[in-house]
């Protein structure tokens, strides 16, 4: 099954060229299934790349997705024009008193600033805390997942010495996990971030469990125990070419960024570089979808709340699809 989108989002156009199936709403509710509904708040400056990026590993699944993005109702994007917003997004204040099966909050290039100092930070701790009562399983991106362990486990970040940059190799730590189900020993997976998080201080909270860690990079992948958070902290999504982009945009703007790690052949930034993560991504998102959302969210949506009343939701599989 697809992930269902509207037809003239830009992204369609992009995703029918590189054979990614996709429905349209139209299409979708002829269907007799009721589709996972994933809310996306996307912090990214731009949108349309990003909602392509998370689309591609949203529609490569069996399952038929019905996707709502999200944007900041307190601060406005410079990087996107109001008509744009206005046609695709919704912001918090529309969608509070909706439940979702799933949340995924993308990354921002805010790292540097204190949380606090985010202009948007207030309204994000609300969506958090919301999310624990309306939404079944929330994946949180880089910046993102820094924000979530920060607001609920006190888990601060530390800034680099210089950009994290490239891609890393991961060693798999907890092979029996539905999350990493299939995976490889060794994974790659890209990073872009002036900031990191104590693998450490991840471990030490008992609700949490770390499934995939780097010796360059540090933490990578964790999870709660439930599954209802999990925290990416690199950029599976990314496009072949994203790194790269990264980089010309720093060189001209006279950064001196240092090469993106493991990215370029031979570290010359003239050469196509080649994707060692795509399968991965894939694999990571159909499992979330899957295990983490599909398998235990109600399929009647409106008992999200109630189940969550009645006591730990992990104890509601038999709700959900088997």
């Amino acid at each position: 099954m697809p992930v269902t989108i509207q037809d003239t989002l830009p992204a369609a156009e992009t995703l029918a060229q590189e054979n990614i199936f996709f429905m349209t709403k139209e299409r979708a509710v002829r269907q007799d299934i009721r589709p996972l509904q994933i809310a996306l708040l996307n912090l990214m400056p731009n949108k349309s790349t990003t909602e392509t990026q998370f689309l591609r590993l949203l529609g490569n699944t069996a399952l038929q997705v019905e996707v709502t993005f999200l944007c900041t109702g307190t601060y406005t994007p410079k990087h996107t024009d109001t008509s744009y917003l206005e046609t695709f997004y919704k912001t918090f204040e529309e969608v509070k008193d909706q439940q979702f099966d799933g949340l995924i909050v993308t990354g921002a290039p805010i790292e540097t600033l204190e949380f606090e100092e985010v202009t948007y930070w207030n309204e994000l701790v609300e969506i958090l805390n919301w999310a624990q009562e309306n939404v079944y399983s929330s994946l949180f991106v880089c910046w993102g997942a820094q924000a979530a362990l920060h607001h609920y486990y006190k888990i601060g970040k530390q800034k680099l010495e210089k950009k994290l940059s490239g891609v890393y190799s991961h060693t798999l730590l907890d092979p029996h996990h539905t999350l990493v189900r299939g995976f490889d020993d060794e994974f790659d997976a890209p990073h872009s971030r002036h900031t990191t998080v104590d693998l450490e201080a991840v471990k030490a909270i008992e609700e949490l469990i770390v499934l995939g860690e780097s010796p360059e990079a540090g933490l990578y992948l964790a999870s709660s125990k439930d599954d209802r958070k999990v925290f990416i902290t690199g950029h599976c999504e990314y496009d072949l070419y994203t790194l790269d982009a990264e980089y010309q945009r720093d060189r001209e703007a006279g950064m001196c960024p240092s090469l993106p790690y493991r990215y370029y052949p031979n570290d010359d930034s003239t050469k196509k570089p080649s994707s060692t993560w795509r399968s991965h991504a894939h694999l990571l998102f159909n499992n979330w979808l899957n295990y983490s959302v599909y398998q235990e969210t109600p399929y009647c949506i409106g008992e999200l709340t109630a189940s969550r009343e009645a006591g730990p939701w992990k104890d509601h599989r038999e709700t959900g699809r088997q």
